[in-house]
């Protein structure tokens, strides 16, 4: 396997990582409503438990209100249980014919626990890219081990392999403090 090929995906790996938290950054609330909040909320569909965004259309007409318009009106009840269910914390407001969230301001304190989150998830995306890198050290060692590789090419694959962990790790804090920012702002 050519150091490219192990590059590669060692860059995959470290991308999917940044994905996973930058889904994980989406789910927090934030002082603005956003879909992400509420669109992987289960909601029991005939039996079977479906993602909301399945089900119905979630728009944003004010900066702190969510609207769900269901596909299927009978779902309204469904949906208004598994809100009230869910960890998200707030009371929808059901019409007869569309659900509606308004999220109440952050107060100070809670806003000080959601960055605290935010720093912890990060932390793990780190340590997640770190062990990535850890694992590809490890197969760049093998292969010369094996006699696929000479020494310098080792050498030259373990520093494009920090160069790439560098930079997500800086897109990982890039991200993060975009995320408290927007936390943080009344």
């Amino acid at each position: 396997m050519p150091i490219a090929d192990v590059l590669t995906k060692a860059r995959e790996h470290m991308g999917k990582t940044l994905e996973y938290f930058q889904h994980q950054l989406a789910r927090l609330r934030t002082g603005r409503a956003t879909p992400a909040l509420i669109e992987h909320i289960r909601v029991e569909y005939y039996g079977v438990p479906t993602p909301l965004s399945q089900l119905s259309t979630i728009s944003v007409p004010e900066p702190r209100m969510l609207v769900i318009q269901p596909w299927d009106r009978s779902l309204l009840g469904a949906i208004e249980r598994a809100l009230l269910q869910s960890d998200i914390g707030v009371t929808p407001t059901n019409d007869g014919a569309v659900i509606r969230i308004v999220l109440p301001p952050l107060s100070e304190e809670r806003r000080r626990e959601l960055v605290k989150v935010c720093r912890k998830y990060a932390e793990e995306a780190r340590v997640s890219i770190r062990n990535i890198r850890r694992d590809y050290l490890e197969e760049l060692r093998r292969l010369e081990k094996e006699e696929h590789l000479s020494e310098d090419e080792r050498r030259r694959g373990e520093q494009e392999l920090q160069k790439i962990t560098d930079r997500f790790m800086e897109d990982i804090e890039r991200l993060l403090e975009r995320k408290e920012k927007e936390i943080l702002e009344e």
